[in-house]
Order: C-alpha cells, then sequence, then structure tokens
C-alpha cells in the first residue's frame, strides 16, 4: 500500500508545495512510499486532449486512474480541495494553457459541427463536480476532533451579534420547483432502462440509452418549472427593493454543473431585466450567455459598438432596482458575476455568522434576502434564522458538536445527476422508460424546464445507515437522520432505514432538514454532541454549516471516506476563500491557508495505513504527529491573517518541529526517537532563524508563473524560502 498525495488548485496545491517535502520525509522511516496524483484543473483539461500535446507535454488521465484505485483495499487518498470548475473558470484555464504553448481548443459555447460537439462533450467532464463523484466510492464520515473542538471552545471567532430586529431572510419557491415535482420508484428487479422525451406531436428523443437500474436502488426524478422560477426572481428583487433589502442569490452551480447554472442565468436575465430586452439582438450577435455570469457579459461588450449605451444601462439597472450582494465591494463584483463565485454551502454560513448579514455596492453591511429557489434544502437556513431570533447568538465557547455520516458513494442523489439532466426543447413529457416498454417516471413539462433524474444504490445505502449507527455508537452521541417522508425519494428512503434499524435493534430519530436542523442546534446550544446522518447534498451543507458556525471555518474537519472495497480517502478542508488567498499571496507573498486539515488527514491516513499494513513504525508517526497537532494548536500556530507575520509556510515549520520533537520523546520505537533526537534539537536551536527566514520574504509581489498551472520551479522556490528549514528536511530524508 502507497499513501497517495493529491494535487490540486489555488492555496491547497500552493501549501502542497511547502507541506508534502515535509510529510515525505518523516514517513520515509517507517518505509512509506507517497506518490502524487495530479488532479488540478489544468490537468484535467489536459488529459482530454493528448492528441493535441506533444509527447512531452502531454499528461496522463490520473482522475481516472485514481476512480480505480479507490475501488481496491490498497486505496489510501489523501485529497485536497480541487476546482469545481465553472465555465468561465474552464475558460480562463484553457487560455491560460493556450499562453503556455499548450494547443488546447476553445470551449465552445454553442457547438456548430461534430468537431465542436466532441470538444465540448471532453469539456463537460471537466466541469463541476468531475472530480468528487469519481474518488467517493464510499460514504463520508466527517467531525471535528477533540483537539479541534477544545481549541476553538478556548480561542473562539468574534462573533458578529445577530439583531432580533434583522430584516435577513431566505426565500425559496412555494411551488413548481425540484422539490415539488419529485417522483420516485423503488426498483424491484435489475433491468436497462432510457430516458426519452416526447414532444406534443408524439415524436420521441433519447435522451440517455444503457441506464443500469440495480436490483432494490432507488430512482426518481423531478423538473424545475422555469417559468415559474423566473416570475420567483422577480418577485423577490421587488421584495427587496420594497424591504430595502440586499438581493442575494446562493447556488451550487460547481457541483450541480448543468442545472444550477442555468438557473443562475434565469436570475441575471431577471435583474437585468431591461438590458436583455432593448440589446437582445446586440447580446445574440456578442454570444452573450446569462449562464455564464455579468462578468463574461461586460467582457463581450467591450467589443460592442454599442458599448456606451450597455454600459450606461447597466448602471442605470444597478442604480435604481434591489440593491445587490457584493463579492467584491472595491471592485464592483456583484452577486452576479461570476457563478462560481457564491457557493451556497460556503456563503450562507458565511453570512448567518456575519449577524447575516451581507455587503452592498459601498462595502455597507445590510440585511439580505437570501435567495435560494429550490426549496428542498433552503429550509435549514431558515431554520438557522429561526433560532437566532429566538435564542440571539451561538457563542462558539459553549456549543456541542454537529458532525455527518453523509450517503455519498456511487455518485449517490442529486450530485450524480449531470448525465441525465437535460431542458426541454418545447412542450412535452419526458419518460424513463424500462427495455420491456414500461413508464418507470414520468413528467409532463413546458419549454426551457430543467429536467433531472438521481439513483441511490441499495449497497451504498445499506452502508450509510450502518456507518450512521456505527458513529452513533463508538461516540455514544445522539443521532439524528434528516429525511423528509414529503419528498418521495426520501419517503422510500424512510422505509429501507427503518427496517435496517429494526433488524438492528436500534432506535434513532427520524426527522425533516428544517425540524432535524433546529434539533440539532438545540442540542449543541446545550453543549452537547449530535449526529446528523444525512444525504448527499446536505452532507455537502451542513460539513460547512455547522463547522462555520461552530469554529469559524470548514478547514479543521476531520473527512474520512471509508471506501466499499475497504480502502478509504482522507479529505483535507474546503477551500471556498481560496482564490482571495492566492490574492493576497501573489500582492503581499502571504498564505493564510491554514493547512490543518491535511495535518489531520495525513494523520488519520497513517493509522489506517498502520492498521491494514501492520506497519507499527506507522502507529509511532500517527501518534507522535496527533501529539504535535495538539502542541500547534495549543500554542496557536495557525497561519495569521496579516502580512510580516506568521503565514502557512511558518505554520508548517512548526508542525515539523512539534512532530520531531513527540518523536524524539517516544519510547515506543527507540530507533525513531534516537534519529529524531538531533533533528529536534536543531529545529528548536534554530526556531527564530527559521521563522525570520520565512517571514523576511513578505510585504512583496511574487510571480507563480500562472494561477491555473503554476511553474514548479517558481512555486517551489517561493514556498521554501527557509534555506535552514530545507537543510533540516533534506537530513531527515537522507538520515
Amino acid at each position: 500500500m502507497k499513501i497517495t498525495y493529491t494535487l490540486t488548485d489555488e492555496s491547497p496545491a500552493l501549501a502542497t508545495y511547502s507541506f508534502l517535502p515535509i510529510a515525505k520525509a518523516f514517513l520515509k522511516h517507517a518505509n512509506i512510499e507517497v506518490e502524487t496524483a495530479d488532479i488540478s484543473l489544468s490537468a484535467r483539461v489536459l488529459a482530454q486532449f493528448p492528441d493535441l500535446l506533444e509527447p512531452q507535454k502531454r499528461v496522463p488521465d490520473t482522475l481516472e486512474s485514481l476512480g480505480q484505485l479507490v475501488k481496491t483495499k490498497d486505496a489510501n487518498l489523501i485529497k485536497t480541495p480541487n476546482i469545481s470548475a465553472s465555465i468561465p473558470q474552464l475558460k480562463a484555464t484553457i487560455k491560460e494553457l493556450q499562453g503556455k504553448g499548450y494547443p488546447v481548443p476553445n470551449f465552445p459555447d454553442e457547438p456548430q459541427n461534430d468537431t465542436e460537439k466532441a470538444i465540448k462533450e471532453k469539456y463537460q467532464k471537466v466541469l463541476g463536480s468531475a472530480v468528487n463523484p469519481v474518488l467517493r466510492q464510499g460514504n463520508s464520515d466527517r467531525r471535528s476532533t477533540k483537539a479541534v473542538k477544545e481549541y476553538a471552545k478556548k480561542n473562539p471567532y468574534r462573533v458578529v451579534d445577530f439583531s432580533k430586529n434583522s430584516k435577513t431572510i431566505v426565500s425559496y419557491m412555494k411551488d413548481g420547483d425540484f422539490f415539488d415535482n419529485e417522483k420516485a420508484i423503488f426498483i424491484k428487479e435489475e433491468c436497462n432502462a432510457r430516458i426519452e422525451f416526447v414532444d406534443n406531436q408524439g415524436n420521441v428523443t433519447i435522451m440517455k440509452e444503457g441506464l443500469k437500474l440495480e436490483k432494490n436502488e432507488i430512482l426518481d426524478a423531478t423538473f424545475m418549472n422555469t417559468a415559474k422560477l423566473d416570475a420567483f426572481y422577480k418577485e423577490q428583487i421587488a421584495l427587496c427593493m420594497k424591504e430595502d433589502i440586499l438581493f442575494s442569490l446562493h447556488l451550487k452551480a460547481t457541483m450541480m454543473k448543468v442545472s444550477d447554472p442555468i438557473l443562475f442565468g434565469y436570475a441575471v436575465r431577471a435583474y437585468f431585466c431591461e438590458l436583455f430586452t432593448e440589446f437582445s439582438d446586440e447580446f445574440n450577435r456578442l454570444g452573450v450567455n446569462p449562464n455564464n455570469g455579468v462578468s463574461e457579459l461586460l467582457l463581450k461588450v467591450e467589443s460592442s459598438s454599442q458599448k456606451d449605451a450597455i454600459i450606461n444601462k447597466y448602471n442605470e439597472i444597478m442604480n435604481k432596482s434591489a440593491k445587490i450582494s457584493m463579492v467584491n465591494s472595491a471592485k464592483g463584483i456583484t452577486n452576479l458575476h461570476v457563478p462560481s463565485d457564491v457557493i451556497v454551502d460556503a456563503s450562507m454560513p458565511a453570512m448567518l455568522k456575519n449577524g447575516a448579514r451581507l455587503w452592498d455596492k459601498d462595502g455597507k453591511e445590510c440585511d439580505t434576502n437570501a435567495v435560494i429557489p429550490d426549496k428542498t434544502y433552503a429550509t435549514i437556513y431558515e431554520a438557522v434564522l429561526e433560532d437566532l431570533r429566538v435564542n440571539g447568538n451561538l457563542e462558539p465557547s459553549q456549543l456541542g458538536s454537529v458532525s455527518n455520516v453523509g450517503l455519498m458513494a456511487k455518485k449517490a442523489q442529486e450530485y450524480g445527476s449531470h448525465d441525465k439532466t437535460f431542458v426541454a426543447v418545447s412542450d412535452g413529457e419526458f419518460r424513463i422508460v424500462d427495455s420491456k416498454g414500461a413508464v418507470l417516471l414520468s413528467h409532463k413539462v413546458c419549454k426551457n424546464d430543467i429536467y433531472r433524474a438521481n439513483e441511490a444504490k441499495y449497497d451504498a445505502v445499506i452502508n450509510w445507515i450502518d456507518l450512521g449507527i456505527e458513529r452513533s455508537e463508538i461516540s455514544g452521541e445522539e443521532a439524528i437522520f434528516w429525511l423528509d417522508s414529503k419528498r418521495a425519494s426520501n419517503a422510500i428512503m424512510i422505509d429501507i432505514v427503518k427496517q435496517r434499524l429494526q433488524e438492528k435493534g436500534k432506535n434513532i430519530k427520524i426527522l425533516a432538514p428544517k425540524e432535524a436542523c433546529l434539533e440539532s442546534l438545540k442540542l449543541i446550544r446545550a453543549g452537547k454532541n449530535c449526529i446528523s446522518i444525512t444525504g448527499n447534498v446536505l452532507r455537502d451543507y451542513l460539513t460547512d454549516l455547522f463547522p462555520i458556525l461552530e469554529l469559524g471555518t470548514s478547514a479543521k474537519m476531520l473527512s474520512v471516506v471509508p471506501m466499499l472495497n475497504g480502502g478509504a480517502m482522507f479529505e483535507t478542508g474546503a477551500g471556498g476563500s481560496a482564490p482571495k488567498q492566492v490574492e493576497q499571496l501573489v500582492e503581499e507573498n502571504h498564505l493564510r491557508w491554514d493547512s490543518l486539515g491535511e495535518f489531520l488527514a495525513l494523520q488519520a491516513s497513517l493509522e489506517f495505513y498502520a492498521q491494514k499494513n501492520g506497519n507499527q513504525k506507522a502507529k509511532v508517526l500517527a501518534n507522535a504527529l496527533d501529539s504535535a497537532i495538539g502542541e500547534w494548536l495549543n500554542n496557536n500556530k495557525a497561519p495569521s491573517r496579516k502580512v510580516g507575520e506568521d503565514d502557512n509556510r511558518t505554520s508548517h515549520f512548526y508542525l515539523a518541529m512539534y512532530f520531531a520533537n513527540a518523536l524524539a520523546e517516544q519510547n515506543e520505537d527507540s530507533m525513531m526517537a534516537e534519529k529524531f533526537a538531533p533533528i529536534a534539537k536543531e529545529l528548536n536551536d534554530n526556531e527564530v532563524k527559521i521563522r525570520d527566514e520565512f517571514n523576511s520574504t513578505q510585504g512583496k509581489h511574487v510571480d507563480f508563473g500562472g494561477y491555473y498551472k503554476f511553474d514548479d520551479t517558481k512555486a517551489e522556490s517561493i514556498m521554501r524560502p527557509s534555506k535552514s528549514f530545507n537543510s533540516v528536511i533534506e537530513k531527515i530524508q537522507q538520515s
């Protein structure tokens, strides 16, 4: 067994240049081989076009290889956050790669021929949640460790007071959304099926063939009524003007890479309705696609002969319509600029912990209308607001924890829907039909409605239920299944859960998401811990929501994915603020990315390695690293946000020093203690010198030779600036 460490994007990737050499040096002493796997956005793009690249510029399809690895018992994967690309991010990556001499093709928004269709199909494999569904061949066990939680209680983040007079609301559609239109079926016998569309003239179009349905899986399908969606957006904009609150859209246009960019585009059209009406012909000529956001619109308008008129109208709307929340007030970047800028699972908890306020164009904090069109999960954020109104601030120094056991194996539920999501080209009916011609599910739709079908495989569901039961037994904490009997697929799942609980002789609550959220808040306000056992999307949302409310960040969570076939993946913290962190690094050579998630993942990976291989030295390393992390937390060695103070690189040095100290002081392996004693002494003796070598490089602009594809030589030089520390790491590697 090897440990595979992923190379990804932005802040986590830059931190890896600093941290991975340290990890490799220490792990060599347990004879553990660490290999890297590049699944960055740029690597994923290049892997699609080997035929267009010179041999020396070709890259392997590492994601496909990892997809096979995680299905084996030997998988031991540490995964750092990757970009789940939106189309604007993909286009920026393509442009950068072309500038570096990689002749990859442009992304065709509207393919005009078979060649362009083939190119777009290849890029679809890269967009959005291309990585996680491939790698997550198991269910999720995500929680904060005891050391992290205790540190957060002793060092709580600054709470922004929530005013009970706050006008902030969460708005969602009352009817016509994915929740209302869902139908589901429990598949009783294995079969092949297809998705077809039948227009009102009876013409049949096959949308997807070869849908392999397994016995006892849950199949569901639904659609979004886009006429009602458009009306909903316009109602919310009018409400914001009436109440003088911000209009703020919250979607997941990265993970839900097919449906949510379209929902985003409808919001752009609704807000700038006059602009799209008045300049309709010109926008068609320019190829303006509202799904890609205002930023691309403004960029394309630069070449228009009507530029001044368009910009004047844009500014007029911004001044007279509802105030819109801003991603960056100083730069005029709105909530509608780029679909990947505002990701609901990160943006909503960030708003809630900020007194439920966001920022207007002048940088002023304002009450907000948080618009989440589909009610399926919007109600959990509504629950937090209700709780804040009744009970006041959530004080992190007093809160318990909500951990999560999440269903995600085998592309469960919505996050596996991308190849089964379609836009109706006319009025008609979507049907899922089995090989015998029986209609399993059907939906009558209107032109432009968004249809999608989802699956949840039985073995994945049973594994998830059992994992939830196991976590509750081990921890002794109350657990809650977050399932809504009013949702068709959840109703079937509730029956499976009840039957499994009966078989296991267990009694665990089952509550709809809003009620489950309120109950969980009640428990943690009382200082108790609890476990949320949820479906795939709620897993994603809750593992940001509660950690951000409790710890101030979701980057400090331990995330373990026990694979169905016996391997494991250890995921590190979320990368939501990574772009801003890279911006600061480029401008000031200060990286505030907190690598605690990487430390926790490595420690858990070492424990798993020791257990699977009977490797005692790996167990010694795991125990020592656990001790080092505790010391690192107790001494508050997390990166500062301010230039000139300790940043990510210095935090890695301290982790290494505490790691060496723990190895030198342990008595389980005398040979390892003997080897690390002089190393520990050298690191401690040179602490001030090494720290100065790190911090003295800050305060100036640096160049990484790219954003989506770094120049390795430049990046390594910037991220490893201490010659003294590098010398010690080399000694560890060679000893």
